[in-house]
């Protein structure tokens, strides 16, 4: 027992204990100093870069500074840092042959920076997931939908598909596809659709409202109308719109139709003759 204490006092000697306790006290100001400079590093980058630049600026500046002092706490505690470096080469190495996948996506994310098709706030729509950006990092984008779900983007997907930016410019278009019967007067119903675009405030006078007659559809002339909104009333725009087009139709006396079905008998001209008899109960 006496052994023992004695090798375990040799190899924790003052000295050491000396040089254990300058490299903890390294470590915990180099936690405090990258803390600062990660700070002043979005303060100052946050005024030249997009919002997603400066938070990578952020990060590099933040690894890096700990990363010197935690070399500066291993030379303190006399480890060989040769000796680290080349192993760390060799995992480096490793790592790299073991994960292509993630430097797929790190590239991908470099090219997704310095593309900025959209930034931190944007709405966007990849496939069937909608929401907006949290963060764009250097593997994945983070997305919170509207039903607030938390969503991982791979980099390398979005590269690869079809990325929408919804709140990329400050005005957007509804497009609305109307049905009304054939006995309509299509003049008419037009008139009645600008009236009440112009009665909504949300609608946009520049640019106009367009109406396109799309055609002859099976039980309707189809239509579109199209109006002009900032962004952020969209989603209120498109509810208002169709319920007032519904009041406007209704009081202006213009039939929406349903699918209609009509049974000729060898005559183009006379529909075929349908009479309902009552049940016999006897």
């Amino acid at each position: 027992m006496n052994e023992l204490w004695l090798q375990f006092s040799d190899y924790f000697n003052v000295e050491q204990l000396f040089k254990l306790m300058r490299a903890l006290v390294l470590l915990v100001i180099g936690f405090v100093v990258a803390k600062l400079f990660s700070f002043y590093s979005v303060k100052f980058s946050g005024k030249v870069f997009a919002p997603q630049t400066s938070k990578l600026i952020q990060r590099v500046v933040y690894y890096f500074v700990l990363l010197l002092f935690i070399f500066s706490a291993l030379l303190e505690m006399g480890f060989n840092l040769s000796v680290l470096l080349g192993a760390a080469s060799v995992l480096t190495v490793a790592i790299g042959f073991a994960s292509q996948t993630s430097a797929s996506n790190f590239i991908s994310g470099l090219f997704l920076m310095a593309e900025r098709s959209f930034t931190i706030g944007d709405v966007i729509k990849v496939g069937n997931t909608v929401g907006e950006v949290l963060s764009i990092d250097l593997l994945s984008v983070k997305v919170r939908t509207f039903d607030n779900l938390f969503v991982r983007l791979p980099n390398e997907s979005l590269i690869k598909s079809e990325v929408t930016t919804l709140t990329k410019f400050p005005i957007r278009r509804l497009d609305m596809k109307i049905g009304i019967a054939y006995k309509e007067d299509i003049a008419n119903v037009k008139g009645v659709l600008e009236q009440v675009a112009f009665n909504n405030p949300l609608c946009l006078e520049e640019p106009k409202p367009l109406f396109i007659f799309q055609g002859f559809e099976d039980s309707a002339l189809g239509l579109q109308f199209s109006v002009w909104t900032k962004r952020e009333n969209f989603l209120e725009l498109r509810n208002t719109m169709y319920e007032q087009i519904k009041v406007a139709f209704d009081q202006a006396d213009i039939e929406i139709p349903f699918p209609h079905r009509t049974i000729y008998t060898g005559s183009v001209t006379k529909p075929f003759p349908v009479s309902v008899e009552k049940p016999d109960n006897n």
